[in-house]
């Protein structure tokens, strides 16, 4: 029996954790920047990008996270450090620099994080004002730091829930260039539960896959994706099967709040995949369906158009998919089987359903017994007005 994920009704932090934000002038008037601390060193897992272009803060995180501790996390929005040279990996140094000596701890145990433009270099001294003082502010509402994290995102986004006496925390950012294949865009997961640092690693990674992984706004791996779980053991131990389930839940939780505030989104769209040959095929197929621009513009203009599905199943070449095994249903509903639309296929009927804030495309492949689920967004005219001018906005 499945374990329900009861969120707080007012996201908290888990105990031992505290965070602030601020404007240190990087935007004009909104927060830019965020801290997260811990009182106490936390075991800590993190996952990022596969880009071939990373960030000046994912070249350093990935040495940093291989001593499985940390006790704070840097967050700097509009300018993401990337493509920046040397310079920008002595930015990033800096930056961990400044926030070690804030919070009078090793600098080792600090991870930083930019998201926004490319290109541009950090105006370092901005960020040394913001920090020095910042500890002043401190706050356990999660929300505050969510939004010195935000570009795009319509609001910030952080969930909490229960795991026995335990608290986790999920703080998260991204609405554009979002098709991890890693984590997604900026997560970090908070916990004051008492894990091993390598089974940490194992949880989180499983959760990524099954969540974060599964979601493409628009097809495009961010060269900033990072994924963190800092765990300081305050509350205890707990049951790690528990808690590698509810973690789970919490992430595809997060994933759903993230694709539904897609640049230019006006509803969340599923891709649910049932009995493919392979997980891989599972996979391959349910990302092929979110990532369709036809789909994504049939979900907005509630256009019954089945074909558009047939057409993505289709392009999935090196995929075992048999048509005449195929059965497909939008929200529920039968709409194709037997190589046919579906005898009561009713036009309007279809239309109400594709104008739902939740559109589920569920296809059985009736071949072996794989499953996957993908998340993703409508495509509308706010997404390219989004992205048209995002360099100079």
């Amino acid at each position: 029996m499945a374990i329900k994920l009861e969120l707080h009704k007012m996201s908290l932090m888990p105990k031992g954790f505290k965070c602030a934000s601020t404007n240190c002038g990087l935007k004009e008037k909104e927060n830019d920047l965020s801290l997260i601390f811990s009182k106490t060193v936390a075991n800590a897992a993190g996952v990022f990008t596969k880009n071939q272009f990373p960030g000046a803060p994912i070249i350093l995180g990935r040495e940093i996270i291989k001593k499985k501790k940390l006790q704070a996390v840097v967050v700097n929005s509009k300018i993401s450090n990337v493509g920046t040279g040397q310079q920008g990996i002595d930015n990033a140094k800096k930056t961990a620099t400044y926030a070690s000596n804030e919070l009078n701890i090793d600098k080792d145990l600090v991870m930083i994080s930019s998201t926004g433009v490319i290109g541009k270099q950090l105006p370092i001294e901005l960020l040394e004002q913001g920090i020095k003082g910042i500890s002043s502010n401190w706050s356990t509402d999660p929300i505050v730091a969510a939004k010195g994290i935000m570009t795009t995102d319509t609001y910030p986004k952080a969930i909490s829930f229960p795991v026995g006496n335990a608290t986790v925390t999920i703080i998260a950012k991204g609405s554009g260039m979002v098709e991890p294949n890693m984590a997604t865009m900026l997560v970090y997961i908070l916990t004051d539960a008492a894990i091993d640092a390598d089974l940490l690693d194992e949880m989180l990674r499983n959760s990524v896959n099954l969540s974060f992984n599964m979601l493409s706004i628009d097809t495009d791996t961010s060269t900033s994706d990072t994924c963190l779980i800092l765990a300081n053991g305050i509350s205890g131990d707990v049951d790690t099967a528990q808690f590698a389930e509810l973690l789970t839940a919490g992430c595809i939780k997060m994933t759903k709040m993230l694709a539904m505030d897609g640049e230019g989104a006006t509803k969340l769209l599923l891709a649910e995949i049932e009995n493919a040959h392979s997980a891989q095929d599972a996979k391959y197929i349910a990302k092929s369906i979110i990532n369709s621009p036809l789909i994504k513009t049939m979900a907005y203009g509630a256009d019954p158009n089945i074909g558009r599905i047939l057409m993505a199943l289709g392009k999935c070449f090196d995929c075992s998919i048999i048509p005449e095994k195929l059965v497909i249903f939008i929200n529920d509903k039968l709409v194709y089987k037997d190589l046919n639309i579906s005898p009561d296929f009713d036009e309007n009927e279809v239309r109400k359903l594709l104008g739902s804030k939740e559109v589920k495309i569920k296809v059985n492949l009736n071949i072996k017994s794989s499953n996957a689920i993908a998340y993703g967004c409508d495509l509308t005219e706010g997404y390219i007005k989004e992205n048209a001018a995002y360099y100079s906005s």
